[in-house]
């Protein structure tokens, strides 16, 4: 049958279509909607749920809600926690010394909030405006104009078995059409990536980089949480030559926030980031306030660092990229929700007065958004010289804010690694650790993922051969301890050694993708609705 002779999709029409139904896409929806009831807005999630795959600190500056909003105080989001104390430690492996908080962490008027239920308390606000949200289903594919504009999305067939064949469950994934599609995926979005690529809008930045972030949500002893405290730490666990470190987040219930955040700079091929975030746990500091607690929710996402210098451009023809699928998460602040909001009502109130692509980047790029950034540009890239050097360029940074007229390149960080034989891991004093999890795939069990394992594997690998001879030799097969959630594992059976991939693991961190140091694996989204379900993550 050829191309003209195919059945073709069943078509839904809309003004504006949002891939995401994170904080920039909701944002964005709202304020469209604020502005012009008229105009259609959908916006497509693939979680099971609103919420259930964002995963963050998070604590938040609610500047941009206020604006969106302005009446939101008197009914907030389920979790929600004013700023009370700040507190920035450096850790040795039994020690902790107080340091001063550096100006960007200062977060008096702020937020303790979970993210995850914050979108799911915005999505009601966007239905209420008649915006269209559809959760659990997952855009697959980009679908094109004849002259190769974007149209809007496809979303992924529903039942097809592992093999890709129809089940008897099977349902067809239609196309969305629109005059302009919002790509609001977050960090290393499946479309995003493709879209950058196929226009390079790249082209001018530098290489975006990212970090693997990691995080519990814990109910302690009566009496140990302290609601509005946010704790940061640098330090042990990591070397001096990691960039990455700990928050903590203390919440109300007798409920605290942890995570640990990696940089995926690193160079050691034998280093796993899970690992890290488990001995930090234990360290006394952690293990005191720990103990006899349990974890209620647990995930892992990856986290888009690259900032002013990595900013793709943000329009193309028919689409526009918000938030972390541009990468405005400011680093220094360890924020990026009032950035990803920014921008989404930015771009809507572009879109209200025209509704095109066109003009959006230049105004992005000469808003507060573009702004904030600039004014930090040098302090992640300062952390390649090492932890000290890093501090002092920071301290430099802040001091002058951002006005030093040099502007420090990015790495890819999957060109990264050292070799086995020719890098020398230093000594980080790990131990042994008594808290749970015991290990990754109790880990999964907190993130409550689900697949059907019936389906095709949304982890493809493109050149198998290269996983059992070169990545073998070269780095160790690295993505058996990169990953948080245990996805990858060599075997040894009757089909000789290889990789199995345990995609019913996933929670959709994006580590591999990112990581991989030969860049042959490329994630795709599963069937909608797939994924962790993480609970106020």
């Amino acid at each position: 049958m050829s191309e003209a002779e195919a059945p073709q999709r069943e078509v839904m029409e809309y003004d504006v279509v949002i891939v995401g139904a994170g904080p920039a896409g909701l944002a964005c929806a709202i304020r469209l909607k604020q502005l012009k009831p008229d105009l259609m807005v959908a916006v497509i999630e693939k979680a099971s749920e609103i919420g259930a795959h964002i995963l963050s600190g998070a604590v938040i500056e609610p500047g941009p809600l206020d604006e969106l909003l302005p009446g939101w105080r008197d009914n907030p989001p389920p979790i929600c926690i004013p700023a009370e104390k700040d507190e920035f430690w450096m850790l040795s492996k039994t020690g902790a010394r107080k340091l001063p908080t550096p100006p960007q962490m200062h977060n008096k008027g702020n937020f303790v909030v979970s993210l995850g239920a914050l979108c799911g308390w915005l999505a009601p606000q966007a239905e209420a405006l008649e915006v269209d949200i559809f959760p659990g289903y997952a855009a697959s594919d980009v679908a094109y104009t004849d002259d190769g504009a974007v149209k809007g999305v496809i979303i992924g067939d529903m039942g097809v078995d592992s093999q890709g064949n129809p089940k008897d469950t099977y349902v067809e994934g239609i196309e969305i059409h629109a005059s302009v599609t919002v790509l609001a995926e977050g960090c290393r979005g499946h479309l995003s990536k493709q879209l950058i690529r196929k226009f390079a809008l790249d082209a001018d930045a530098q290489p975006q980089t990212y970090g693997i972030g990691m995080k519990e949500l814990w109910r302690l002893q009566p009496g140990r949480a302290k609601p509005g405290l946010i704790q940061h730490t640098i330090g042990w666990p990591l070397d001096s030559d990691t960039y990455g470190g700990s928050f903590v987040y203390h919440l109300d219930k007798d409920r605290v926030a942890v995570g640990f955040v990696v940089g995926l700079d690193y160079a050691d091929p034998e280093f796993t980031p899970f690992e890290a975030f488990q001995q930090f746990k234990n360290h006394p500091k952690m293990k005191a306030l720990l103990d006899g607690g349990e974890i209620v929710s647990a995930g892992a996402r990856a986290i888009v660092e690259g900032g002013y210098q990595a900013l793709p451009k943000t329009e193309m023809p028919g689409a526009l990229l918000i938030g972390d699928a541009a990468g405005t998460l400011n680093v220094p602040k360890i924020k990026g929700t009032h950035q990803a909001m920014r921008s989404g009502m930015l771009a809507a109130e572009h879109l209200a007065e025209k509704l095109a692509p066109e003009g959006y980047d230049q105004k992005l790029r000469g808003s507060e958004v573009m702004s904030e950034l600039r004014k930090v540009r040098n302090i992640r890239p300062g952390f390649y010289k090492g932890l000290w050097r890093g501090l002092f360029t920071a301290a430099l940074e802040t001091i002058t804010a951002g006005k030093l007229p040099r502007t420090l390149g990015l790495h890819a960080d999957d060109k990264a690694y050292g070799k086995l034989g020719e890098y020398e891991a230093p000594d980080r004093g790990w131990g042994e650790r008594e808290l749970p999890p015991r290990d990754r795939l109790a880990s999964v069990y907190f993130a409550a993922t689900e697949h059907d394992e019936d389906q095709p594997v949304h982890l493809k690998i493109l050149e198998p051969d290269i996983c059992t001879t070169r990545c073998t030799e070269e780095y160790g097969n690295p993505c058996t301890r990169f990953c948080p959630a245990a996805v990858y594992e060599m075997v040894d059976d009757e089909q000789g050694r290889h990789l199995q991939i345990n995609s019913a693991n996933c929670v959709h961190c994006k580590t591999c993708d990112i990581k991989d140091p030969y860049q042959i694996i490329n994630w795709v989204t599963p069937e909608g609705g797939a994924g962790p379900n993480y609970q106020n993550l």
